[in-house]
């Protein structure tokens, strides 16, 4: 694939594509309850460490809704983001492409084209009413990667990054159009600012709201929370970068403000996504609704946060902006009642392209757009413990050029276009203390021909 375009790329990989649409308990629950689809949440944390959570060991950190999660449905423990930072993996996430074939590939106005297809354009032709509340950040208003041109019915929240970095903030979107916050107001004219509401729970009232208006199904619902990300512009007063109205129920801990913050972030977003498990119960629709839960990219060390106080990447090396294990490996939780058997831990390794064919499977469509992702519906299901993957990539494009790739085992990371490669054996090293590059000079070379193979130009149409 060594000088392809993205052009060509999209070209080849739909005329080979064949991921066939898939049912079993994807198509209706155990019981026979339904025959229709299920409803589809797909909920994303921002800036969540792998080791965040107490199903993933965190021991301070409250987090008992998620935990109930993991205990009744499937926790993955190699899972990956498609990338380190906000924006690229986002886009690897709704598109189904890794970072050497999305278009979008580091943070910044990179915005979707009409070319690009959604998994919210996938769902919407299969008769699913799409909403995307929260954070969206794959194109601004103006553009052609606005939410309501990629295949979002409704939105609510953040367009770009920058602006979600505020969790008091004056407006947000609805659909096209700029809504007042009341109560929020930015410092001037020598009045103070104001910051009684807190963005993140609109979202939620949001997200119930749009649950219970659509009860009748199908509807997918991508809530992109921005929780724990901090507000870096307010983030060198102590504990502000890390917004939150209270430090409940940690404010007696012996903790620096900032960590205190942190973790009563996490523990509000906890709170939330129990509160839509209960409403899922309370109108029924449980054992129709299958529900994702994951974060966009490894831990921060950004508003005063550090990622060691809460050890939130489990002990991986590295964190967010790093292509190491802790800046790329998350949680993953999916819960479906009746669907996806409860209490199991999946050690497949997948990624967030793999997210495109899984919710086409889910709504029982055949995806007839290119994918670099595999259907995790026999996993998710149980029918299987292996997926014929040959490599995950991802390519880093701020501090320079960075690529990492994981096949089999072997993970291999070049910090530099040219620099050399590493190389570890996660079996053995998951934290990669030990580079084995000189070790296993094959490997390495396999390594740097798929470094040259997985990638097309960005951003070429």
């Amino acid at each position: 694939m060594r000088g392809m375009t993205r052009r060509t790329f999209l070209r080849s990989a739909l005329a080979a594509s064949s991921v066939c649409a898939a049912r079993g308990v994807w198509g209706e629950s155990a019981g026979g309850v339904s025959s229709r689809p299920p409803n589809i949440i797909f909920i994303l944390a921002d800036d969540l460490g792998y080791g965040d959570l107490g199903c993933y060991g965190q021991r301070e950190i409250q987090t008992p809704n998620l935990d109930r999660m993991a205990s009744e449905g499937m926790r993955f423990s190699q899972a990956y983001a498609g990338s380190t930072v906000c924006a690229p993996s986002r886009g690897c996430l709704l598109t189904g492409l890794h970072t050497g074939h999305a278009r979008i590939r580091g943070n910044g106005d990179f915005p979707l084209h009409p070319e690009d297809v959604t998994v919210a354009e996938v769902l919407k032709k299969a008769g699913y009413s799409t909403a995307v509340i929260g954070k969206y950040g794959l194109g601004d208003y103006n553009t052609t990667g606005a939410p309501w041109r990629q295949g979002f019915d409704f939105c609510y929240g953040y367009l770009n990054h920058l602006h979600a970095h505020n969790y008091y903030p004056e407006f947000l979107w609805r659909n096209d159009t700029r809504e007042a916050v009341p109560g929020n107001r930015e410092a001037r004219e020598g009045q103070p600012p104001e910051r009684r509401v807190y963005s993140h729970d609109l979202f939620t009232e949001e997200a119930l709201r749009f649950i219970e208006s659509h009860r009748e199904g199908p509807f997918f619902l991508y809530l992109a929370y921005t929780i724990p990300h901090a507000n870096n512009e307010r983030g060198k007063l102590e504990g502000v970068g890390m917004e939150v109205p209270s430090d409940e129920p940690y404010r007696d801990r012996p903790w620096p403000q900032a960590q205190r913050n942190h973790a009563a972030m996490i523990t509000r977003l906890d709170r939330d996504v129990g509160r839509l498990l209960d409403r899922l119960r309370a109108l029924g629709l449980e054992e129709n609704t299958v529900v994702f839960f994951s974060s966009d990219n490894g831990p921060h060390k950004e508003g005063g946060a550090d990622p060691s106080f809460f050890r939130s990447t489990g002990g991986l090396r590295g964190y967010k902006r790093d292509l190491y294990e802790g800046g790329i490996r998350v949680p993953f939780l999916v819960y479906g009642k009746g669907r996806v058997p409860a209490g199991q831990v999946c050690d497949v390794p997948i990624a967030f392209w793999d997210v495109m064919p899984t919710l086409a499977a889910c709504a029982g469509v055949t995806l007839d757009v290119p994918t670099d992702g595999l259907n995790l519906a026999p996993l998710l299901e149980g029918k299987t413990k292996a997926l014929p993957r040959e490599y995950f990539y991802w390519e880093f494009h701020e501090r320079g050029f960075a690529q990492a790739v994981r096949f089999g085992d072997w993970k291999a990371v070049r910090l530099k276009r040219e620099g050399p490669v590493e190389l570890y054996n996660l079996a053995e090293d998951v934290y990669e203390m030990n580079n084995v590059a000189e070790l296993h000079p094959q490997e390495v070379q396999h390594a740097v021909k798929l470094f040259e193979e997985a990638r097309t130009a960005p951003n070429e149409a």
